[in-house]
């Protein structure tokens, strides 16, 4: 197809990566296109690492997305193992010193897991394959885990360890678990499920300093003067863009590169990106957006793919997370964060009843901006093209009242 450029190189070997890639086919793309990955492995899929592979149901070729022979059957040809470690016009030079040159570049780094101050070195995260795996094997070997951090990973993995058979202690600093991600009323459901799955939670629970401990022990002071210990510890406390590498473009970096609708980057001819990194501009509201969201890399993908492939990009589609805890999926349509009030939908969850099957609307004035879900798939299904077409709080109640 005329006008599309010869060689597109997308940095970056995970979701949004591949993604990318094998969008680039769908639209026709038929230049060439180069993989850079800085992690030895084949592209993989991460959502399982906290789950099926830490628990070890899966092994590591179960969460491949696409292994050698599936890239070599999109004409892809990986650089895998090697760090991109600056960027120029047209060119991204990598950590064995070789640069690749590129028409159009997609940047697809991702997050790497943010450290807390004087944390040891020994202490574990869970970004990567083969954090996952060492996890897994420093879980089988221990009778106790203390996850530092609330969120949706430190809670999967509570949730695995609890399943394996240890005493689990999570300890998060604000008062109620995910109320950034959720809110405070819905993010109380999440702090439920992980007491009533039979996990200690510590809110307020400020860390204050890592205690000496020796070899298969982990101890730490709390605000209040407290110490809790466990065989093994893991950090949660979320991630940061990995774009240090950018540094001498001169951007701000701080939240991420600021895009334009389609994901090119600001400031750069000739980039774009995608996934965890990007932040794009949002139209309806008018400042840039970053989302560390699995469906939100893959939308994204298909934007820019398109894009440089010179064909109409895919209507916008609503945010999508979820996160599978204690027994029950979490699923969340929409986004939570431009809401000033809840709306109960189903379940009596936000009363203190059950949490399985609760369902809470989030509003922004009268409009319905978001639906959170506690095991309840068929009914948020349902509330999609609500939250698309910002639907108002008197059709989300009709809807509730039609769905039972």
């Amino acid at each position: 197809m005329s006008g599309q450029p010869e060689h597109v190189l997308v940095v970056g070997a995970g979701l949004g990566g591949v993604r990318t890639a094998e969008q680039l086919r769908v639209a026709g793309f038929e230049g060439r296109i180069s993989l850079v990955g800085e992690e030895p492995h084949p592209p993989y899929d991460r959502p399982p690492l906290s789950k099926q592979l830490l628990a070890g149901e899966w092994e590591p070729d179960r969460v491949l997305l696409r292994g050698m022979a599936g890239l070599d059957e999109l004409a892809v040809r990986p650089y895998l193992g090697l760090r991109a470690v600056a960027l120029h016009p047209g060119e991204v030079e990598l950590s064995d010193g070789s640069a690749l040159h590129a028409d159009a570049i997609v940047i697809a780094t991702g997050v790497v897991a943010r450290r807390l101050p004087g944390q040891p070195g020994h202490l574990h995260t869970l970004r990567t394959l083969d954090d996952a795996l060492i996890l897994r094997d420093a879980l089988e070997k221990s009778a106790s885990l203390l996850v530092i951090g609330g969120g949706f990973i430190g809670a999967e993995v509570a949730s695995t360890a609890k399943n394996r058979g240890l005493d689990v202690t999570v300890l998060e600093a604000l008062p109620v678990p995910f109320s950034r991600a959720l809110g405070d009323e819905v993010g109380a459901l999440c702090g439920r499920l992980i007491t009533e799955g039979g996990v200690t939670l510590r809110t307020r629970a400020r860390l204050t300093r890592f205690l000496e401990s020796g070899p298969g022990h982990v101890a730490v002071e709390l605000e209040d003067g407290s110490h809790v210990d466990a065989d093994v510890a893991i950090v949660g406390v979320g991630g940061r863009p990995q774009l240090d590498w950018l540094a001498d473009t001169g951007l701000d970096l701080s939240d991420g590169l600021v895009c334009d609708a389609s994901g090119r980057v600001r400031g750069l001819d000739g980039v774009w990106a995608v996934g965890d990194v990007a932040a794009w501009d949002d139209l309806e509201h008018g400042r840039p957006h970053r989302t560390e969201h699995w469906t939100n890399a893959s939308d994204q993908a298909a934007v820019v793919a398109h894009t440089i492939a010179g064909v109409e990009p895919p209507a916008p589609t609503v945010p999508y997370f979820w996160s599978d805890q204690f027994g029950l999926k979490i699923q969340l349509i929409g986004r939570p964060e431009l809401a000033d009030s809840t709306l109960p939908l189903h379940g009596e969850g936000l009363d203190g009843g059950a949490v399985r099957g609760t369902v809470a609307g989030y509003l922004a004035g009268d409009t319905l901006v978001a639906v959170a879900g506690f095991g309840a798939a068929r009914l948020i299904a349902r509330y999609r093209p609500l939250v698309a077409r910002g639907a108002g709080r008197a059709e989300a109640l009709s809807t509730a009242e039609s769905l039972g």
